[in-house]
Order: C-alpha cells, then sequence, then structure tokens
C-alpha cells in the first residue's frame, strides 16, 4: 500500500483553495489527483484539519462481532461445530452470510483455534477398529 502523502502538501493544497484556486487548479499545481483534492479540502471544511487518516487494519469485524456471542454460545454447547456448521447457523438465526475465513479469524481473535490432529485420532482409533463384517475373504 502506498504511503499517504505529507500533511504539510496536504496544508498547502488547501491553502491554496482558500486563496481562489479550484481544487483542480491546485491539484495540478501540487502535482496530486483532483479526487485527492477534492476529499482533502471536504476533510478540511468538516474537520478543520488536514491529517491522513490512518491506513489499513480491520473495518469491517464490527459485523461479525455482532453476532458473535451466538457463536460462542454455540461453540459451548457443542465445541466440535465445523466452520461450515456456524455459517448455516448464521444464516439460520440472523440472515447473515459470512465467509468461513471470516468465522476463523473471528474465532482466532477470541483464542478458539483448535487445531485437529489427525494422525492422532488415526492412532487411537486403530487399536478399536475391527475387520469389515460385509467383505468376504477368498482364497486366492
Amino acid at each position: 500500500m502506498a504511503r499517504s502523502l505529507s500533511g504539510d502538501l496536504r496544508s498547502r493544497l488547501v491553502e491554496a483553495v482558500k486563496r481562489g484556486l479550484s481544487r483542480r487548479e491546485a491539484a495540478e499545481q501540487f502535482g496530486v489527483s483532483a479526487a485527492s483534492a477534492v476529499r482533502w479540502v471536504s476533510a478540511w471544511h468538516q474537520t478543520g484539519q488536514v491529517t491522513a487518516q490512518r491506513q489499513g487494519g480491520d473495518r469491517r469485524s464490527q459485523r461479525i462481532e455482532a453476532v458473535g456471542a451466538t457463536i460462542l454460545s454455540a461453540l459451548k454447547a457443542q465445541v466440535d461445530l465445523s466452520l461450515d456448521e456456524l455459517v448455516v447457523l448464521l444464516q439460520r438465526r440472523h440472515g447473515l452470510r459470512f465467509a468461513r475465513s471470516t468465522i476463523w479469524r473471528f474465532l482466532d481473535r477470541h483464542a478458539m483455534t483448535v487445531k485437529k490432529n489427525g494422525a492422532r485420532r488415526r492412532a487411537g482409533e486403530a487399536r478399536r477398529r475391527r475387520a469389515a463384517s460385509h467383505m468376504d475373504r477368498r482364497a486366492g
């Protein structure tokens, strides 16, 4: 992601617009896009500041956090729910659709991920496994 342009450049552009230049003219003079000039001047009108906003980060997790209690209570009731089952649960109860990855990130933020160890599970089941009763043993 590109860095935000300096506050000094933003201030000088806003000052030029206050002195009478149009936003497009100021953008051309300072070598920035017209859209940036329009946004900077609008932000200055609304807030009185020309500083850049924070870049990056999570901007949409509040949507799943709103139904987080449902997820956590479902997992408390049944610990081994899959991500797909949680997707269906949220669709059914709240009418909201989430990707499995979104639910996984929610669980990761709440330190609730579980690594299933297939090798260990297979090793435990091998001792109890019986021969299939429906298979024929043919003399060969």
